[in-house]
């Protein structure tokens, strides 16, 4: 339907037409020209000045054309089929049949409706698949894709096909998607229990320290097995191999059996380690695929190695030793320099007492410290070598004057921010008993961190006591007096526990010990344990000489099972740096090198990582077809069986709203945009002009 309208009123068409005529009057009313042709002549030439001077008035009105279009939409029926690996053990042998009676029912709505059809499970995707490999099921999921897809349009109903297990999201009765349509559900799968045992799931740490032990819970269930005898066997697999490490008899005393039991395992490798928790099976059992679970715990070795070297032997090196040995993650060795077995390069930290002294330079030692930049704490006393000291470190110079030595008890300066202290430490270390400190000067570096200061009685000095810094690379610290054996003995006295002083020395060790990566190729993982149905990323930098991010080179990544087999990879170009979908690899440990070649240089990075099953499917294996009829009911819609699949069609086309809607939609444009009217007004007016140069008034 089309309608003209205007932007000034209509009466001024009758103006148009005055000026039309007023025009064509003028020119021919009176015009003797054509009087040899006769007055037919006069009044066509007359008309033809009328129309096209009207017209142009007319248009000059700027009038608008409405055009109104209207659209019939039929219905949108969507199909949504569950993928899940469950809803493919179900159908089993009837798969095909069910199938086929699916796609006639597409086939018969299509004729009427518009048809779309969505797969579900671990996720929701547009079209249908035969393969039911969807390791979880989200029912939720699919009923508010749905909504969000189809709210707003004319959706007629949804046919949802499901055994009713979901493993994964709320439950679907809760799902809240307001879809303004009946919904109505194809129950799959037998609700009969059958005879079966199952792990139905392992409660754990995903990370555990090496050294430690570390609980599981197991929930374990029987169905219809009362009577039945079994066993939990607990594996740890290795190179594909599964080693017995427990096993713990089961007696089902009832049909309906569910029992919580709990393991203390050990973690004896670090890395990614694999562990299979199962159930012996039992006679006539129904399936023995969830008899099993297998769980991945990544084992961190955390622990440092820390060497207390004396010049000889002293309370204070068991004070350290007491205190770092609180903590899980320190390995913590006391030794004389005159005693010493092991190589200094074997630890990770070094504490120094009185070393280097005057009875011995530790040359070995310190040159071993500085060839392989281990981190290390000097603890000055009274038998330190000073001159040998202050070469061995650039964070602070001490210059003796005399043989005397300072009582000195220690105090904090604000403005230390390399690490945070608690209040409670803060407030009580003043009073600790005094160490016993050189008398001399002392010369703190600029880059270095005094966290404490000497008091000598009651005057708070400018001499550092306790140091943190830097040099050549490696992290140093200096405590600048001994005896702090003492303070530990205080923290007791007056606290009855020894946390404050654990809580000084374990801070300052970590700063001290705390590594920083400085390797100029670097490949990284988001996380150490994949599921098997999510892709694995790999991200990687590159640095130059001058520690600036670039991807010139092609870096290039080996990715290796546990039987060698190997996946290259090349990594991709992103921003500055580089990324690396590897896809879904199966299940399994693996372990990965980058390698990239810069400047005369070839750099690799090693890690390793894992993939772990998604077991769920096979955890659940009871269809709940209440669930679907609980959302028919919500939803307005009804239940049909496989079997009843073909009445689906007639139940849709007697709803009285599943009807076509009528979209009108209203256009509207100048008619000046007709080019067609300038070519009518051109022929008019070139019709004129022919017509009087014809008969030769021109």
């Amino acid at each position: 339907m089309d309608n003209l309208s205007f932007q000034y009123p209509v009466w001024y068409l009758l103006l148009c037409l005055l000026l039309g005529g007023l025009f064509a009057g003028v020119l021919y009313y009176r015009s003797t020209a054509f009087r040899s042709q006769g007055r037919t002549l006069n009044i066509a030439l007359g008309l033809l000045r009328f129309v096209a001077v009207s017209l142009i008035a007319i248009l000059l009105l700027t009038p608008l054309l409405r055009h109104v279009v209207r659209e019939v939409k039929n219905p949108i029926i969507l199909i949504a089929q569950d993928q899940s690996e469950s809803v493919g053990s179900a159908l089993a042998e009837g798969k095909d049949a069910y199938l086929s009676r699916l796609k006639a029912l597409q086939e018969e709505l299509e004729g009427d409706f518009e048809v779309k059809t969505y797969g579900f499970g671990s996720e929701v995707r547009e079209g249908l698949d035969t393969a039911f490999e969807d390791k979880q099921s989200n029912i939720a999921e699919a009923l508010s894709t749905l909504y969000d897809l189809y709210s707003g349009q004319n959706l007629g109903a949804i046919v949802l096909a499901s055994d009713g297990i979901y493993n994964k999201g709320s439950n679907p009765l809760y799902a809240n998607a307001p879809l303004d349509a009946p919904l109505f559900t194809i129950p799959l799968g037998d609700t009969t229990a059958k005879r079966d045992l199952l792990v139905k799931r392992v409660f754990h740490n995903r990370i555990v320290y090496l050294g430690d032990k570390f609980s599981i819970q197991v929930d374990l269930a029987a169905d219809n097995a009362a009577g039945s005898d079994s066993r939990v066997n607990i594996y740890k697999i290795v190179n594909g191999k599964a080693q017995l490490l427990q096993q713990e008899p089961v007696t089902i005393n009832q049909n309906s059996w569910f029992e919580t039991r709990e393991y203390i395992l050990n973690t004896d490798q670090a890395g990614v380690q694999r562990f299979r928790i199962s159930l012996s099976e039992i006679p006539e059992e129904a399936t023995t695929v969830n008899n099993s679970k297998d769980i991945f715990i990544d084992v961190l070795d955390a622990r440092q190695k820390i060497l207390v070297l004396g010049n000889a032997p002293h309370p204070d090196l068991t004070a350290f030793r007491q205190a770092l040995s609180s903590n899980q993650n320190y390995e913590v060795t006391t030794a004389t320099i005159a005693n010493l077995e092991e190589s200094p390069a074997a630890y990770d930290f070094i504490i120094l007492h009185n070393l280097p002294s005057r009875a011995n330079a530790a040359t070995t030692v310190l040159n071993a410290i500085a060839r392989d930049k281990v981190p290390h704490l000097f603890v000055v006393g009274n038998q330190t070598d000073l001159q040998q000291f202050n070469q061995a470190q650039r964070v602070l110079s001490i210059q003796k004057r005399g043989n005397s030595a300072n009582q000195v008890q220690a105090y904090i300066k604000p403005g230390f921010n390399l690490f945070q202290l608690s209040e409670d430490l803060k407030e009580q270390l003043p009073g600790y008993t005094p160490l016993t400190a050189v008398f001399g000067d002392y010369d703190i570096e600029s880059s270095a961190s005094a966290l404490l200061y000497q008091r000598i009685g009651k005057v708070e000095t400018n001499y550092p006591l306790l140091v943190l810094g830097e040099g050549s690379g490696t992290k140093v610290g200096v405590l600048g007096g001994e005896g702090i054996w003492r303070w530990r003995l205080f923290d007791y006295l007056q606290n009855q526990d020894h946390e404050r002083f654990d809580e000084l020395i374990g801070k300052v060790v970590q700063y001290l010990s705390l590594k920083e990566d400085k390797r100029r190729f670097r490949v990284s993982l988001n996380k150490n344990i994949f599921d098997e149905n999510e892709p694995v990323y790999f991200d990687a930098e590159l640095y130059n000489q001058s520690f600036e991010l670039i991807n010139e080179p092609d870096a290039s990544l080996t990715v290796k099972d546990a039987s060698g087999k190997e996946y290259n990879f090349t990594f991709n170009r992103a921003g500055n740096a580089y990324r690396l979908n590897a896809g879904i690899l199966p299940v399994g440990n693996y372990q990965f090198t980058g390698n990239v070649f810069f400047s005369g240089e070839q750099f690799t990075y090693d890690g390793q990582f894992s993939i772990q099953p998604i077991q769920l499917e096979q955890y659940e294996t009871t269809a709940n077809h209440n669930t679907l009829r609980l959302l028919s009911k919500q939803y307005g819609g009804a239940v049909f069986y496989p079997d009843a699949i073909p009445e689906i069609a007639a139940a849709i086309r007697g709803r009285d709203t599943v009807k076509p809607v009528i979209y009108e939609t209203a256009q509207t444009q100048p008619v000046l945009n007709f080019k067609w009217l300038f070519g009518l007004l051109l022929l008019l007016l070139v019709a004129e002009w022919g017509m009087r140069r014809y008969f030769g008034a021109y």
